[in-house]
């Protein structure tokens, strides 16, 4: 059986989640917005179900600045604070990977993408097969014949798996 790793990037799938439901968020009795849980789960849900991944595991950001921040104060400020919906919902993410027994993984200093890219190069020359599973088109720039990216299907529709000729196609 081929070893393959999947490495979610789980702050872009909770956003991308959040705003897919956006006209009409799920909701719980107390009013939790679970928008953001309902998509990642359907997504690791079909990645368990589907892929047969040997390894498994999710990035995510965390709230310490990165040398980015430091050398280019700029970085990032246009963008908007994280929606408290959002916010609130990710405690229970992470609840859900416990309950799953799937590794987060954070580093303070780094971005998730950071981490999956260091992951991904590590894991090629180590005979794995990877899956960068986000809909952030950046990670483009790390696919190779053996690290793949595997974007979520976009209302309703089928994922994305993009190899080298997929990126430069797609991107140039």
């Amino acid at each position: 059986m081929p070893k393959r790793l999947f490495l979610l990037d789980g702050m872009a799938l909770a956003y991308r989640a959040h705003f897919a439901f956006i006209a009409r968020p799920i909701r719980t009795s107390q009013g939790l917005n679970t928008s953001p849980l309902f998509g990642f789960v359907q997504t690791l849900l079909e990645i368990l179900e589907n892929w047969q991944p040997t390894h498994l595991a999710v990035a995510f950001d965390t709230e310490a600045p990165t040398a980015r921040h430091r050398e280019f104060p700029a970085y990032k400020a246009q963008r908007q604070a994280m929606p408290e919906d959002l916010s609130a919902a990710l405690p229970h993410l992470r609840r859900f990977l416990d309950a799953f027994q799937v590794r987060a993984l954070a580093l303070d200093g780094y971005e998730a993408d950071d981490l999956i890219g260091t992951l991904v190069r590590r894991a090629e020359p180590a005979g794995f097969e990877s899956f960068m599973v986000t809909p952030d088109k950046d990670f483009g720039q790390l696919v190779t014949e053996r690290t793949l990216l595997w974007k979520p299907g976009r209302q309703g529709g089928d994922i994305e798996i993009l190899k080298p000729a997929d990126v430069c196609r797609r991107w140039g």
